[in-house]
């Protein structure tokens, strides 16, 4: 209850601003309500309570977990397209955000510039939670640690490697949480796609507290040695489509197939789990994949036991919801 109360009236920008308590708290709070949601309990917590969807990019989970999460706790969630608003266009962001501020108790921005949600975050006078920019996508990163410790019973002394490209808002996000958890995190990706020293830094320092670590490695093979968590994202994000031939050729060697997950040494005792934010070109069915087939992982992965992602997925409305939980006055 004290970190509830330190918690209220606060904005999640990225997973720097919480104590690694106010991180667990959060993950606790999630199973909680989760729980209670399965029990065909309905709550009232955010009772009257109205939450802006502030969105440049489309979305399918964010903009869901939001929405349902709302509804579940008798609040009500708007949403507001970057078509729909001046959003930084006819009106400034500072204007924008004191603006809605006034109408609503709280607001999630899914977009481009981090700028964009701090400021939103230091004019409104309500929380503000970023749902995704470049730099971070902390509403995720809870996801993925709320499904991990619900499949290991624990997060500490875990070993978490991220492939693909490390420096994308997913990644760096997860490295975050994961140093701040105790954690041992990998970042597996070529080196131009490598964390910034910046970001490595700081989860390095979060790291040395909780007991973790933070490793960059360029060989898959070597990387996956008994990893538990095997966690990959889309090869081009939002944004970079015009370097889709290129980032295919970087990555090519990171692509999750069955093979490297057996390099963990954990796939036949049932110790490693396989996550991805979704969505993921993983099989023919997308217009993408249509034409050139899986890019970042395998079907054969994506649709094994071991194989998490729509846990993950559901996991966005519960951690979401603690959060609006916790902060909302």
């Amino acid at each position: 209850m004290r970190i509830r109360n330190v918690l209220k009236g606060r904005s999640l920008l990225r997973l720097q601003d919480l104590s690694d308590e106010e991180l667990l708290y959060l993950l606790d709070l999630a199973d909680r309500l989760k729980e209670r949601k399965r029990s065909g309990k309905r709550g009232c917590l955010l009772h009257r309570r109205h939450i802006a969807m502030i969105f440049e990019k489309a979305s399918t989970r964010t903009r869901c977990a939001v929405s349902v999460a709302a509804s579940d706790e008798g609040g009500h969630a708007e949403y507001l397209s970057a078509n729909e608003i001046h959003l930084g266009k006819k009106e400034s962001v500072v204007d924008t955000a004191k603006v809605l501020g006034r109408m609503f108790d709280g607001m999630l921005f899914r977009g481009y510039k981090q700028e964009t949600v701090e400021l939103l975050a230091k004019h409104s006078g309500v929380p503000v939670w970023n749902g995704l920019t470049d730099e971070y996508h902390p509403t995720q990163a809870l996801a993925d640690l709320m499904t991990i410790r619900e499949n290991f019973g624990r997060l500490k002394g875990l070993k978490v490697v991220f492939i693909g490209d490390g420096r994308n808002n997913v990644a760096t996000s997860l490295m975050d949480g994961c140093a701040k958890c105790g954690m041992n995190f990998v970042s597996c990706a070529p080196r131009e796609l490598a964390p910034s020293e910046d970001k490595l830094a700081a989860a390095r320092e979060s790291a040395r507290r909780s007991g973790g670590s933070v490793a960059v490695l360029h060989d898959p093979q070597e990387a996956m040695r008994d990893a538990n968590v095997v966690y990959t994202d889309v090869w081009v994000s939002m944004g970079e489509e015009k370097k889709m031939n290129e980032r295919r050729r970087q990555l090519a060697p990171y692509q999750v197939t069955m093979d490297l997950i057996r390099q963990t040494g954990n796939a036949e005792n049932g110790r490693v789990i396989f996550l991805h934010c979704l969505p993921a070109f993983h099989d023919r069915h997308t217009d993408v994949t249509k034409e050139i087939g899986a890019m970042e992982v395998t079907d054969e992965v994506f649709q094994a036991p071991f194989s998490k992602v729509f846990d993950e997925a559901e996991n966005r409305v519960h951690t979401i919801k603690a959060l609006m939980v916790a902060t909302i006055r």
